[in-house]
């Protein structure tokens, strides 16, 4: 009988190893089921750019159905494992629970937004994990320039609207802060009522520098050259509170924003420690450097894998990261996606699966229109050559052809005809003005 696969998530590692698994299992050799709440991939690299308008939201997601031809997709969470009777508890976004038998298991659940007990962080922040997330802080910032235009200059609502925070100093924070301020400035031509000096970016990081991935020296350029630009970088600094959008940061200064974007690290799903899997001391599933789920005393568990953000995976590398492991990004789970399919077909054949030993190709950031930075080794490129750099490599590095062509000709386009900024705040209530002028039964 064909082996059951089940994946649990389909973010990238998830959706590597069943693209990758369609193209080497033999025909009837196995089942492949990947389950996931949502009907796509996003391609987190770009909700930046989908949230400063230079890359259309449904470009920057990968349809599951259209490129997984033969994997079964269930729209749903796995809200339960043993691994002890090899059953997952699905719950499917329409219908009731069920257990589900499974001869191999991948957890590749990916990793969510990891905020403190800041006040007002949980009722104010949007974080910058989803492409629903992207494409709220885009509309929310065209539809504060709106709002502000009508406002009397001076006035502190008008300030309020026009002050952007995000808080966390790594890729995501300087990426997302950097995009929008550059949007920003694109908007004002739009908006002569409103002028660069009333516009404020703040970036708000714990550590005494930035983006820890590159040089220092690289570093120190991105604050210097963001500063220029209209962001301010606070460093060594927390924030303290965020109630009803005033902002209270460690240092005394105090300010009112209204959009405020946290990126301040992720963390694995939190429901994967009420399962029988080896569990690390941060929440990650404990992996090996085949990517075989293993006990603390590294015991292989047969039929368990893990990859990506979900993953305490050793990294064996020349330049390992920090505690010894890889660290949650998306080079990471690409390759650890496809060679986990690699993996599972080689065990399922009796042959021995192969150690995750990766190369770093280095770090690239794009830091609003025409400006980036490139970081590998000792070898570091800033400005416009970085920003190409950062363009080409992720347009080429999204799955399928029909994806790379759109993000590239939306970038084409942009180029002749600027970004666009329609903003369609009205979506979050698309009944809204049917139900305003609908009819309605006479009361009795």
């Amino acid at each position: 009988m064909a082996k059951k696969i089940l994946i649990v998530g389909g973010g990238y590692a998830g959706f590597y190893t069943a693209w990758k698994l369609e193209k080497w299992l033999r025909s009837g050799e196995a089942e492949v089921t990947i389950v996931d709440p949502l009907p796509y991939m996003a391609y987190l690299p770009f909700l930046p750019e989908v949230a400063a308008g230079s890359i259309e939201p449904r470009h920057a997601v990968v349809a599951r159905r259209r490129h997984l031809k033969h994997t079964a997709n269930i729209a749903g969470k796995v809200t339960g494992i043993s691994h002890a009777t090899k059953t997952a508890t699905i719950t499917p976004n329409v219908g009731e629970p069920y257990e589900f038998e499974y001869d191999q298991i991948v957890i590749s659940t990916g990793s969510v937004s990891r905020t403190f007990p800041i006040p007002g962080i949980a009722d104010n922040a949007i974080g910058m994990k989803t492409i629903e997330e992207a494409i709220a802080i885009r509309d929310r910032m065209v539809g504060n320039f709106e709002r502000a235009a009508l406002l009397p200059k001076g006035s502190p609502e008008r300030a309020r609207l026009l002050t952007v925070t995000v808080v966390g100093g790594g890729f995501a924070g300087i990426e997302s802060v950097a995009e929008l301020r550059s949007f920003a400035t694109n908007l004002l031509r739009r908006y002569p009522e409103i002028t660069f000096d009333e516009t404020a970016f703040h970036l708000v990081e714990a550590m005494g520098r930035i983006m820890p991935e590159v040089s220092q020296k690289t570093a120190d350029w991105v604050v210097k050259d963001q500063t220029r630009r209209g962001v301010t970088i606070h460093l060594d600094t927390q924030l303290s509170s965020a109630v009803d959008g005033n902002i209270e940061l460690s240092t005394g200064e105090k300010y009112e924003s209204d959009l405020i974007v946290w990126t301040a690290g992720v963390m694995p799903r939190p429901f994967l420690r009420g399962t029988d899997l080896p569990i690390g001391p941060r929440g990650h599933v404990v992996g090996s450097p085949t990517l075989q789920i293993t006990t603390e005393d590294g015991k292989v568990l047969e039929g368990a894998w893990t990859a990506g953000d979900t993953s305490q995976t050793p990294d064996i590398s020349s330049t390992p990261g920090p505690g010894g492991f890889c660290v949650p990004n998306a080079q990471h789970a690409v390759r650890q996606g496809k060679l986990l399919a690699k993996n599972i077909v080689a065990v399922l054949r009796g042959e021995a699966p192969a150690e995750y030993n990766h190369k770093n190709q280095g770090a690239v950031a794009g830091l609003g229109m025409n400006t980036g930075v490139f970081q590998s080794g000792k070898i570091a490129l800033r400005g416009y050559i970085a920003w190409l750099a950062h363009r080409f490599y992720h347009g080429l590095a999204i799955p399928a052809w029909e994806r790379k062509w759109r993000v590239f000709g939306g970038w084409v386009g942009h180029f002749f005809l600027g970004r666009d900024i329609v903003n369609i705040e009205a979506s979050l209530e698309p009944r809204a003005i049917f139900e305003e002028f609908a009819s309605r039964p006479k009361a009795d």
